[in-house]
């Protein structure tokens, strides 16, 4: 029982990080079409 506790909170903890870079990618990419808009305004 309890190892498929760990296991789980494993699992759920990598499901986490990996969405944590996919935000921040996200984030990046958005800045990169600001700063392209803003360079053509210019």
């Amino acid at each position: 029982m309890r190892r498929i506790i760990c296991l789980a909170f494993a699992a759920v903890t990598i499901v986490q990080l990996s969405a944590c870079n996919t935000v921040q990618g996200v984030g990046r990419d958005i800045e990169s079409v600001g700063r392209a808009g803003k360079d053509v305004m210019h």
